[in-house]
């Protein structure tokens, strides 16, 4: 076997094992995600976690909340070209979609972490430190191209990130999507006034 495709497979594996984590993290939390279900989940052999994470489910759950950052962040940047209340109201249709097509199994896999590890592993309270600071940039950008203030683009910008994952944990635990459709009435009022 060549390098490349050594690496190619390495690469795909690794990718599964993070994705399967990233999965399991929404539907059982980051304590109920076991490393064998992971491996599982992924139809990896149990050795390639070890080998692709040597410093254990930390650093899989680390890169797990990296890749939900990316895909979000990639949403709020696609969604990022008309008025306020389009990207309002794509993100959290896509947002209320997920819960109520997961039956309210599958939430937001950073808040999650952040809920459950962040006063345990500094880790991954920075992984989601990082994570909605990801996420609040493209809007703070998009808020000052439509002509707020730096200070003020970014606070308004950190109000959206946790209204949005304050109404997910809401909407999951009604197991509705109403908090969610309020939540982006009451952003596009506040990001059009």
């Amino acid at each position: 076997m060549t390098k490349t495709k050594e690496n190619s497979k390495g690469a795909m594996t690794s990718a599964r094992l993070v994705e399967s984590m990233l999965e399991l993290i929404q539907a059982r939390g980051y304590s109920g995600t076991g490393l064998n279900t992971v491996t599982e989940h992924a139809q990896a052999p149990k050795g390639s976690l070890y080998f692709h994470f040597p410093e254990g489910k930390e650093a899989l759950g680390e890169r797990a909340v990296a890749l939900a950052a990316e895909r979000f962040r990639a949403l709020v940047t696609e969604a990022a070209d008309g008025p306020p209340a389009e990207l309002v109201g794509r993100v959290v249709g896509v947002l209320a979609a997920m819960l109520a097509d997961s039956d309210y199994q599958l939430g937001c896999p950073v808040s999650v972490v952040a809920l459950e590890m962040g006063g345990q592993s500094e880790r991954l309270r920075e992984a989601c430190a990082n994570a909605y600071a990801s996420w609040i940039e493209p809007v703070a950008a998009y808020l000052a191209a439509r002509g707020h203030a730096p200070g003020e683009a970014r606070t308004l910008a950190t109000a959206v990130v946790s209204t949005v994952e304050g109404a997910m944990i809401v909407s999951r635990a009604q197991r509705s999507v109403e908090p969610m459709r309020c939540a982006a009435q009451a952003l596009t009022r506040l990001l059009e006034a």
